[in-house]
């Protein structure tokens, strides 16, 4: 899958935050984290994508997963793959 934009928002010391990190990682899948505890605005953002204030939450190309662990990032980034095609991660 080619998307346009990926962004991890992320809160620095949240484990499930970090495991989303090294999925991500492990995957080879480039994104951009964004600490919402840094500012304001980026925590902001997060909740109004998300409806909450809780991290992880990853934006794919506007395609939007909130508060989750490895598991249902693992069963996105496959539905993801399905609806728009392209090769699954590594």
């Amino acid at each position: 899958m080619n998307a346009q934009r990926i962004r991890l928002f992320i809160k620095p010391y949240c484990p499930w935050c970090q495991r989303a990190m090294r999925w991500l990682d492990e995957h080879g899948i480039k994104y951009e984290a964004v600490d919402v505890i840094a500012s304001g605005a980026d925590f902001a953002e997060m909740e109004r994508l998300s409806g909450q204030t809780r991290a992880p939450v990853i934006d794919v190309d506007g395609e939007i997963l909130a508060d989750f662990g490895p598991e249902e990032l693992a069963q996105f980034w496959q539905q993801l793959e399905e609806k728009h095609g392209g090769a699954q991660p590594r």
